[in-house]
């Protein structure tokens, strides 16, 4: 397992009556495991997103040429695998 930090953080009162329902249903083992579970789900969003918008900014006609560089080559001059 990764090396873990303590760190210290306010948080608003329904929020963490919320996430100690969720612990008392046995859905996360503890406060914590509920914060840095919901913590990387947000990041593993945002990082999601960030590819996205990345990618919308590729112009799709020049990365179908890349693509198919080469492949119009004859198989004759393909090297054997």
């Amino acid at each position: 397992m990764a090396a873990t930090t303590k760190i210290a953080i306010s948080i608003d009162k329904k929020v963490l009556d919320r996430i100690d329902r969720l612990v008392a249903k046995k859905m996360f083992i503890n406060r914590s495991r509920a914060i840095q579970t919901a913590i990387e789900e947000k990041i593993f969003k945002l990082d999601k997103t960030r590819l996205s918008i990345e990618s919308a900014k590729l112009n799709r006609v020049e990365e179908q040429l890349l693509s198919e560089e080469g492949s119009q080559m004859d198989f004759a001059e393909w090297a054997e695998y």
